[in-house]
């Protein structure tokens, strides 16, 4: 669409031949012979650019740019003066003049010019307001998502913590656990519960990935462990007191899912009767730590993560149990804020940690620093089961 633009001169023949040339250049010419004629046909007409002459009888040109600048800030006006009117020039300039010509323009080719840089000045300038504009109501609705968002994953925190357990003292065995995201959702999740008056089950588990949609995975978990649970009160199905086919029946669950998650986990079962702990893991790593008056070491045991294959298979472990012991489970997030240079390093610190701390997953947090980390690269879990004094 051609610009309309409007040429104030009191002169008739510079005014019409400006006209003539910038026409020929495709431009709507309006043209007025005096200020307050140039101003009507402002308050009337859509104007792309103002050219006007600064020595007019009655208003002069300083008095109309002044006008206009303040009616329209962002047209563009190019000025227009004789020789020997230099002041008047610096001061439309200061005005907001976007360019100025000295008369007699030999060349309308340069007036064409300055034209042409004018208005794609004032056009870059709009598309620039336009582009800010933009960004400043997308930046709201991106702030109002995030606050969404935010309150969401609040709520989601707020729900997983009520998901965990309290510490338990279940006759003689002391559990206790500690959790530290990486985000406001943590992949990690654990959990120990009696099954009756002789059995209790624990386990600890660490999602792929990282946020809501690994969070979403502990909910599954939380489910299907309690689903078992309850099938075994009712007397319906023992799965739950076999590891290994926990493992399966949660491994089943994912692949039915398609939520295209996979977690490595540890699951035990302890029987005060035989006083034994019966497990099986599913790639989960560091293993359990068992630690005992005057011995520790890393329980044994291998296999894949839990809903990587469909048709994964797990064994089941079995250890007796001394009177005195504390059993140790961690994430693998313990090994990433260790500063040992080797992986072998860190499990050998990570041992004289829990020896240090005599099994207090606690005092094994405190001297590891994972209290005094602000953020930490990946969500930390720890649980306890102990018994006796060490």
């Amino acid at each position: 669409m051609a610009a309309t633009v409007l040429v104030i001169d009191d002169d008739a023949l510079v005014r019409d031949s400006i006209s003539a040339y910038l026409e020929d250049c495709d431009y709507v010419m309006l043209t007025a012979a005096s200020a307050a004629a140039g101003l009507d046909l402002l308050d009337e007409t859509q104007v792309d650019a103002v050219i006007c002459d600064l020595k007019m009888p009655g208003m002069s040109g300083i008095e109309l740019l002044a006008l206009v600048k303040a009616r329209h800030p962002e047209l563009p006006v190019i000025v227009v003066s004789g020789a020997g009117v230099m002041e008047d020039v610096v001061q439309a300039l200061r005005l907001g003049a976007d360019d100025y010509l000295v008369k007699p323009i030999l060349d309308l080719a340069v007036l064409s010019h300055a034209l042409r840089k004018a208005l794609q000045r004032t056009q870059l300038e709009q598309e620039n307001c336009a582009y800010r504009e933009y960004l400043e109501k997308t930046n709201g609705e991106l702030k109002r998502g995030l606050d969404e968002l935010r309150a969401d994953q609040q709520a989601g925190r707020q729900a997983q913590l009520r998901m965990l357990p309290e510490p338990l003292d279940f006759h003689g065995l002391h559990c206790n656990h500690s959790i530290t995201p990486s985000l406001l959702l943590s992949g990690d999740f654990l959990d120990y519960f009696p099954l009756d008056d002789d059995r209790l089950a624990f386990y600890i588990a660490d999602v792929s990935g990282h946020g809501a949609s690994s969070a979403f995975v502990t909910v599954l978990l939380k489910n299907v462990t309690y689903r078992l649970k309850r099938n075994f009160r009712r007397g319906s199905s023992d799965d739950v007191i076999h590891p290994a086919q926990v493992l399966q029946r949660i491994n089943a669950e994912l692949h039915a899912s398609e939520l295209d998650k996979h977690l490595t986990m540890f699951y035990g079962l302890i029987c005060r009767k035989t006083n034994t702990l019966y497990y099986s893991v599913g790639g989960h790593f560091p293993m359990p730590v068992m630690l005992t008056p005057g011995n520790i070491q890393y329980l044994q045991g291998r296999a894949m993560p839990v809903g990587l294959f469909r048709e994964a298979e797990y064994e089941e472990y079995r250890i007796p149990l001394e009177q005195d012991f504390a059993l140790l489970l961690f994430s693998d997030g313990i090994l990433e804020i260790m500063p040992e240079p080797t992986l072998n390093n860190k499990e050998d610190a990570l041992l004289a940690a829990a020896v240090e701390s005599k099994g207090d997953i606690f005092r094994i947090a405190e001297a590891l620093g994972v209290s005094d980390k602000a953020e930490v690269p990946d969500d930390i879990a720890m649980v306890s089961i102990a018994r006796g004094a060490l």
